[in-house]
């Protein structure tokens, strides 16, 4: 348990949502689900932001009258969670949400590369799939975003680990890269250079001919001429 009379709260946006108050599970309601990853995505927000953001087909007053009732349920049902500052609201700071973690990570992989952590980064970014089955439109915008954020990271996993010689883990980004992106030429690109690197001609020729019979049937071209380039003496 953390600081304060209420314990800590952990919330995972990744894969299904859930919270967590200490050791247990608390089922929250789909209009609050809502309320409360709104808060953990934008941070703190006024009111006015929230009923538009949450209710856009309402009017005003009974988009914030479905507000306060959101507000009083989830402040009886998990105590602490919501900070109530009048016309702004925020989740505490006890709040540990794995979405920060993640794009707190990605941050420090674009501004200073790998330090050592590939491997947990790697499968923090394989498996954060941002609220899978959530069809609201700024639930969509997030997941498009952080789909970006974590293909670009990603990449630079993958092409620094190659630069080191860490074939397993450069291979491995790449491969999650493509689960993202079936066709990204610069992935397929890595997982050719990968393997040659390692004398795996072989194994490096089949991911180009694979790469090229995908590309002419989803979009009815050639591979680019860079990427034939890395296979042109073994083909």
């Amino acid at each position: 348990m953390g600081n304060g009379d209420y314990g800590d709260f952990q919330l995972s946006l990744f894969q299904s949502w859930q919270l967590l108050w200490g050791a247990n599970i608390v089922y929250v309601a789909p209009r609050q689900q809502r309320l409360i990853t709104a808060l953990a995505i934008n941070g703190p927000r006024p009111r006015s932001y929230l009923v538009g953001l949450l209710w856009p087909e309402h009017s005003e007053p009974r988009a914030m009258e479905s507000l306060r009732v959101s507000v009083h349920l989830v402040t009886r049902q998990v105590p602490g969670l919501l900070i109530n500052g009048g016309a702004v609201l925020s989740l505490s700071e006890l709040a540990d949400v794995d979405l920060h973690r993640v794009r707190s990570q990605i941050r420090q992989l674009c501004q200073v590369g790998l330090n050592g952590n590939a491997a947990s980064c790697l499968h923090e970014l394989r498996h954060a799939d941002l609220l899978p089955g959530w069809y609201d439109d700024w639930v969509i915008f997030e997941q498009t975003r952080l789909r970006q954020d974590r293909l670009h990271a990603l990449l630079v996993i993958a092409r620094e680990s190659l630069a080191r010689c860490d074939y397993e883990v450069a291979l491995e980004a790449s491969e999650a890269v493509l689960e993202l992106e079936p066709l990204y030429e610069r992935a397929v690109g890595l997982i050719i250079q990968a393997e040659r690197q390692q004398g795996n001609n072989a194994s490096a020729l089949r991911v180009f001919e694979k790469y090229e019979a995908q590309l002419k049937a989803d979009m009815g071209i050639a591979p680019s001429e860079v990427i034939r380039r890395l296979v042109a003496d073994v083909r």
